[in-house]
C-alpha cells in the first residue's frame, strides 16, 4: 500500500466509522472496497480470531477517591526511587 492509498484509508476511516458517527453498513462496505482492492487491512486469520472479548459487557470503574490516589502515588514514587538505588 503506498502513501496515497494509505491516506485515503485513513481519510475514509476518518469520516465513516461508527464510532465517530458513520454509517456501519458504509463503513463495512468501504472496508471491503479497499480490501477487495487489494489495500487497506489485512484479513483476521480464519478460525484463529476469537472475538468473544468484545461480546463482554462494558463494566464502568469508578475512580478511586483523592487520598487514596495520593498515596498510591506516593507508593510509586518510593518504589521508583528505592529501586533506581544502586548497590
Amino acid at each position: 500500500m503506498n502513501e496515497q492509498e494509505r491516506a485515503a484509508f485513513r481519510a475514509f476511516v476518518r469520516d465513516h466509522h461508527p464510532d465517530r458517527g458513520g454509517d456501519p453498513d458504509v463503513f463495512i462496505a468501504g472496508v471491503a472496497h479497499f480490501r477487495g482492492a487489494g489495500h487497506g487491512p489485512p484479513e483476521p486469520p480464519e478460525g484463529g480470531a476469537d472475538d468473544s472479548r468484545f461480546d463482554a459487557p462494558i463494566e464502568v470503574v469508578t475512580p478511586l477517591p483523592v487520598p487514596v490516589r495520593v498515596a498510591l502515588a506516593l507508593l510509586r514514587t518510593l518504589r521508583w526511587h528505592r529501586d533506581r538505588r544502586v548497590q
